[in-house]
Formats: structure tokens, sequence, C-alpha cells
């Protein structure tokens, strides 16, 4: 039987489906490795223009020729000179922005000295008004802020210093910068363990049997990956419906009793 010719017309791309992000400007934060530089090149597949930050500026180098990066710029994103000059000299206005700087802060609470807490504060909490602050005035209307959170600090425990505290308090952070950032939007991705290169040195010689035990248990039967966190970064930005809450993705981690 020849089937080179069935008499089907061909198919037609409906114009509706175009790139989720053609066009725009997409912001990154710690954009130089894991889930942000998963983030931009979700973004870029879909027709973004991004701008990377981030400390490390060997690491931003790559990933900004690898991508085509717009701008770059590098700064620690704590300290509030350059995050301020960076937005202030920003040559085009933005559609969105996503912070992923910043890393947990392992210690048992009453052994954390002052300076110690202020940084926790400072790196998970603080810094999200200091971005919302100076970025919103580059931002245009129905752009959003993606925020990153985790969920394993929703279970108070030994050894977890702020980390519950943080996370208790970045939902209704996230939500009261929806109301006043409107039209702007505000949305918070809550990750379990995504297998990252800060996993890898946060976790050292225990990564693998980490991995192992998660492709055991977790209901979706895989680790989750940055990719997983891009895609859902991604949708927080292209659907203008969503604002004010937060999003967990963590492959079913939080129904495993540890």
């Amino acid at each position: 039987m020849n089937n080179e010719n069935i008499g089907h017309p061909p198919m037609r791309v409906d114009a509706r489906f175009r790139p989720a992000l053609l066009g725009q400007t997409v912001v990154v934060i710690g954009g130089s490795a894991g889930i942000g530089l998963e983030t931009a090149r979700r973004a870029r597949m879909e027709g973004a223009n991004v701008i990377l930050t981030a400390r490390d500026g060997g690491r931003l180098e790559q990933a900004a020729k690898e991508l085509g990066a717009l701008q770059t710029a590098t700064f620690d994103a704590l300290d509030r000179g350059p995050l301020e000059r960076f937005f202030a000299e920003l040559i085009t206005p933005i559609d969105h922005v996503m912070v992923t700087a910043g890393r947990p802060h392992y210690a048992r609470l009453l052994e954390m000295d002052l300076p110690e807490i202020r940084r926790a504060l400072d790196e998970h909490l603080l810094l999200l008004l200091q971005i919302a602050r100076n970025a919103v005035g580059k931002m245009k209307p129905g752009g959003t802020l993606v925020f990153m959170s985790g969920t394993g600090g929703r279970r108070p425990g030994l050894g977890l210093g702020l980390i519950p505290t943080v996370t208790s308090a970045l939902p209704a952070l996230t939500a009261s910068l929806a109301l006043e950032l409107a039209p702007v939007r505000v949305n918070l991705i809550a990750a379990g363990f995504v297998d990252t290169p800060l996993s890898a040195t946060i976790l050292g010689d225990e990564l693998e049997a980490r991995r192992s035990q998660l492709r055991a248990t977790l209901p979706i039967r895989r680790v989750v990956e940055p990719a997983d966190v891009a895609a859902l970064a991604v949708h927080l930005m292209s659907n203008t419906a969503l604002t004010g809450a937060s999003y967990d993705i963590d492959g079913g981690q939080q129904l495993i009793a540890r």
C-alpha cells in the first residue's frame, strides 16, 4: 500500500499558538546556574529577551553567551547599592523579574548569632521587598514578579533555623505585594528538592543517596529538575490571570511521611 499521499489536507498552524513570551523582556536575578539559568533558557525558547544578573562573573558570561542575553550585570543581590543601580540603569522597560538568588541557612535558632539572623532575613525576605521596590517602576503593566521559596520549611524541625519562619511569611508577602503593585502581578513558587548545583553543594557525598530515595518514593518516580520549575515560572509569566498566589512544585514530596 502506498501511503505517500492519502488525501489529508496540510496541517494549518493556528496563529494564536505563538511563543508565550514573544518580544517580552525577562530579568533573572541569579541567572547563571540552576533554576535561574533554566528559566532564562525557557524564556528564550518562548521568544523573550533575557537580562541576567549573578555574583559569579565567569558563569554569568558563559550563560549570557549561550543564551544571547540582552544585558548582564555582576553583583551580589544583597548589596543594596548595586541592586538599585542595576534597575535604575536598565535601558529598556521590562516585563518579568524572576528571583532565584539566595541559599538556605541551616542552624539551631538559639545558636545563630545576630549577623546570621540578619543575613537569613535579608536573603529570603527583605531582598524580595528591595527588588519589588526597585523593579516596579521599570515594569510594564501586567508584568510579573516571580519569587522562589520552598516546601520543606512548612514543618518546623531542629536545625532549620529561620527557614520555617520565612516559609510562612512569603505567601503573605506575595499576596500583599500583588495588591500594592497591581497591575504588575506577583507570584511565589514553592519548590521541594530540586536537582541543582546548589543542592549538590549542600548535600555533597549524600547527593546520590538523596536522588535514589526520591526516585523510589516520590509519586512521580523521578527527581524534580530545574526545567520543571522553569516551565512553571514561564507559565506564571504568560498567564495574565495569575497573581498573589503560591504554587507548589515538589513531585508530591509533601505527601510522603518523612
